[in-house]
């Protein structure tokens, strides 16, 4: 079986590609509709939430979009230290917000407290932040980050990208007191790429209600609409709904906790063994990602010939990304990626180190 370790798209199990191959039903039928709200409220519990979840036939940078177009009349921060991050601060600049970055080096986490300092000179109505840096394999503290924000501008919405993280780490919306948390389908939550998910809070619906030029494609409110007929404004993603239906049973069969210390020990194990190899991490003890370890490439890997030699193997990782591209590779642990799994591309990077 050939296994990637890239931090997405990530392997599909056989029998979720097969939940896509169900036939077509109109999409505002009964039986669709049953099947769209039952996918939304299993849902729920990846985000640890009573609130909505929205379901959008988009990649998770559309509910980037989406949270900026609807959450911020004018102005917003956006805390980056990391090429997503960065990203959602283009979205709500190219979108003619008033937006402020707040910077962080890349390999540092995000300070709670320097994120109070800036919003306690007021104004802003929202923050974005990224939970898991998939450029990085840098998790930020969003809980400790979304208590500061609280105390410092209680006003402000909290809106987190848990992309490459959520059904791989432990996110709480409703104990954190966040108000956006977003997904990918295709990174931990182990399905083809074009689905995005996102839960939303009563009170950033409310403040949607006061944001003028929604758009149309993401307007929360029209969706909400739609949402409590069991629908979607346009056509949804349906063989993905099919697939997102039953992998959901999957991933609550194994158990969130089982799931997330699954990811963790793989985590654990691949950091290991690049501490062996004179390989160091390139985020800091205490905030590196349980679902991608980021490794500075210290020994000068040539990783292009490193993945020719592992795909004879049927296996790959990822280099590196954005302004570190040429300084690290990146090994993802996540969705159906197993222990053994690991050892056994672990068991290959040593033979080819041994070789070069």
């Amino acid at each position: 079986m050939s296994r990637m370790f890239v931090p997405g798209p990530v392997d599909v199990a056989d029998e979720v590609l097969q939940a896509q191959a169900a036939p077509m039903l109109p999409h505002r039928s009964k039986e669709f509709e049953a099947i769209f709200r039952r996918a939304s409220e299993k849902s729920q519990n990846l985000f640890y939430t009573k609130h909505r979840v929205f379901l959008s036939a988009s990649s998770g940078t559309g509910l980037q979009e989406a949270a900026i177009r609807n959450f911020v009349n004018r102005r917003v921060l956006s805390v980056v230290n990391g090429a997503f991050a960065d990203r959602w601060y283009e979205v709500a600049a190219s979108n003619g917000k008033d937006v402020e970055k707040l910077s962080f080096d890349w390999d540092k986490p995000a300070s709670p407290d320097l994120v109070a300092d800036s919003l306690k000179r007021g104004g802003f109505e929202a923050l974005t932040v990224v939970h898991n840096e998939t450029s990085t394999g840098l998790q930020n503290p969003v809980k400790e980050i979304a208590e500061a924000v609280r105390a410092a501008a209680p006003d402000t919405l909290i809106l987190v990208d848990a992309v490459s993280s959520l059904g791989g780490a432990k996110i709480e919306m409703d104990a954190w007191g966040l108000d956006m948390v977003l997904t990918s389908s295709q990174k931990c939550l182990a399905l083809p790429p074009g689905l995005a998910l996102g839960a939303v809070s009563d009170r950033a619906m409310e403040k949607a209600k006061s944001v003028e030029n929604r758009g149309w494609y993401f307007d929360l409110l029209r969706m909400e609409k739609h949402r409590n007929k069991d629908s979607s404004p346009a056509t949804p993603a349906m063989s993905l709904i099919y697939a997102l239906d039953f992998q959901l049973d999957r991933i609550l069969a194994e158990g969130l906790e089982n799931r997330f210390a699954r990811h963790s020990a793989m985590a654990k194990r691949v950091q290991e063994w690049a501490d062996a190899h004179d390989l160091s991490m390139y985020a800091p003890e205490g905030y590196r990602s349980q679902t991608v370890t980021t490794i500075k490439n210290e020994r000068g890997i040539n990783v292009s010939e490193l993945n020719a030699f592992l795909k004879q193997r049927e296996m790959r990782i990822a280099g590196g990304y954005g302004p570190i591209k040429e300084s690290t590779f990146r090994i993802a642990h996540m969705g159906e990626i197993q222990m053994a799994d690991i050892e056994k591309l672990l068991a290959a990077m040593e033979e080819y180190l041994k070789k070069s």
